[in-house]
């Protein structure tokens, strides 16, 4: 029989009909996602959904989708989609994380345009029968200075744009080699030296807890006088209100902004303010993007439910069903050792070198190195997945060096995960024969650390009274701990303690725990089980 896919949002008939000339059984019924308890009613009779932004996947939909093996989202972002649940229901989760990639760029470059010549309110005004040519004096961009804040895959492609414009480009990113700066045509430097130097400033990161507030009120304060802002990517990486303020004192000239802290955005501190130019979130609003995201979808779907290819997964490794029994734990485990490297470094990366010891030595490889990746590049881009965080590590020039050799140890085998940027990190794991991943050496210190969604890492000196004031503080805070573990490199030296936590470190406890001034380091982890 073959597979039948719903289509509950609208996709272009030429998406449609990619479905039906490769053999699936399609419904299309672009209205449905509105309705939830008609999608929940049928929903048990599809091995596919193809969705976009409309239709919300929720644990009580997957509930009833009893057939369902694939959701692909026509774009990148799946906040409509319940990733966890379809995780435990054997769902996969696709999305086209590059269809929007040029459209996204190209709106951000046209923001940049719309300011600096204000051709909104020029517009407008016309429109009015007035005819204010002295009112609006403009700017060039012919060698203006652009700070790029994230060099990713869009903000690569606005940095190419800019440099022939004869901008001279100026990006901020930790994941930025020298080398890909310079391939690029831009000079890597720091937040503040960008923020001190741009006549223009252009965002192109993910919000995620380092980015949020990235243009706070003291980093706003440290820019240019006279300076242009542009955010295409995410809300809530700007301080709305501090900006405002900054543009009606005149220290900021201007403002291009197409997404908002709270969207729908009805209402703004920003809106209303002279060369302000807002937009509502036209990013990817394009017919080319729209139909490439809705092409590549039809594809990927296709694929998967035919022949088992698994392309753009977020929830699933690219491997084969005989792998996938042998290997899930061993692909949680790299994963996990990817996440702790990204998240304990803040500089830029310059290789990640993986180790396979033993029965791991012997796994689907590339599957593994993925996951790792996938694990680094999280810590700065929630989005990123087995599939296109290779491809955005080998954009930003980051070497990957695997080595392979035979049982070496106590273990059956064993994966370490050696990040390289002005220092090296590393980190040791292996499965235990429950099926769990754990951590077995941390910087060269031995440990057997259970992995949880929430720890803490600690780093001090070899002295007396460290554990019972980790201990007393937590406690007296009202955290609690599940597990914890500790190393030390010698009698008197480095030591190390890695905490299971029943939440997340919050950050009035990370910092009484400095205070004391028995700890080198504190850090919050995360891991996704």
């Amino acid at each position: 029989m073959a597979p039948k896919v719903l289509v509950s949002d609208a996709l272009s008939e030429t998406a449609v009909q990619i479905f039906r000339d490769r053999g699936v059984e399609v419904d299309y019924m672009p209205d449905l996602g509105k309705d939830k308890d008609k999608l929940a009613e049928i929903i048990g009779n599809y091995d596919g959904l193809a969705i976009r932004s409309a239709t919300k996947v929720t644990d009580k939909l997957l509930e009833k989708a009893t057939r369902l093996k694939v959701i692909g989202r026509a774009g990148i972002g799946v906040d409509n989609v319940d990733i966890p649940a379809a995780s435990k229901k054997g769902v996969i989760v696709m999305n086209t994380p590059f269809g929007n990639s040029v459209t996204t760029a190209e709106h951000a470059v046209a923001l940049m345009f719309a300011v600096a010549r204000q051709l909104p309110e020029a517009s407008v005004s016309t429109h009015a029968g007035k005819w204010e040519k002295n009112r609006f004096m403009g700017v060039e961009l012919f060698n203006k200075t652009l700070g790029v804040i994230g060099a990713g895959n869009i903000g690569g492609i606005v940095i190419d744009r800019a440099r022939g414009l004869h901008m001279k480009v100026l990006a901020y990113d930790p994941f930025l080699s020298d080398e890909r700066a310079k391939e690029i045509g831009a000079t890597k430097v720091e937040l503040d030296e960008l923020l001190a130097r741009a006549d223009f400033i252009t965002l192109h990161v993910p919000l995620t807890d380092k980015t949020r507030n990235i243009l706070s009120a003291e980093n706003l304060a440290k820019t240019k006088k006279g300076v242009r802002i542009i955010n295409a990517a995410r809300g809530g990486l700007i301080d709305e209100t501090a900006l405002a303020e900054l543009l009606k004192s005149g220290h900021v000239a201007g403002a291009a902004l197409d997404v908002f802290a709270t969207e729908p955005a009805t209402e703004s501190p920003l809106f209303g303010l002279p060369n302000v130019v807002v937009t509502p979130h036209l990013g990817a609003s394009t017919t080319e993007a729209q139909e490439n995201v809705a092409l590549q979808v039809a594809e990927q779907m296709s694929d998967y439910l035919l022949t088992g290819a698994v392309q753009n997964a977020l929830n699933m490794p690219s491997v084969t069903a005989e792998e996938a029994a042998v290997m899930g734990p061993w692909i949680k485990l790299a994963g996990h050792l990817g996440a702790f490297v990204g998240q304990m470094t803040d500089e830029p990366i310059k290789a990640i070198n993986i180790l396979y010891d033993g029965v791991a030595a012997g796994m689907n490889l590339n599957a593994l190195n993925a996951a790792v990746i996938a694990g680094v590049m999280k810590s700065v881009n929630p989005d990123a997945n087995m599939v296109s965080a290779p491809v955005v590590a080998k954009e930003r020039g980051i070497q990957i060096a695997t080595t392979t050799q035979d049982k070496s140890g106590v273990y059956d085998g064993y994966i370490k995960v050696t990040m390289v940027s002005d220092r090296e990190r590393a980190i040791a794991g292996t499965v235990f024969s429950d099926g769990k991943p754990r951590f077995i050496q941390i910087r060269g210190i031995n440990v057997d650390a259970e992995i949880g969604p929430h720890m803490m890492y600690t780093r001090n000196k070899d002295v007396p009274g460290v554990i019972g004031t980790l201990g007393v503080t937590l406690g007296g805070m009202g955290v609690n701990m599940a597990n914890f573990t500790l190393g030390r490199a010698a009698d008197g030296g480095d030591a190390i303690a890695i905490t299971y936590l029943d939440e997340p470190l919050r950050e009035d406890v990370r910092s009484a725990l400095m205070a004391t001034g028995k700890f080198e380091q504190v850090r919050p982890l995360r891991f996704e089980l």
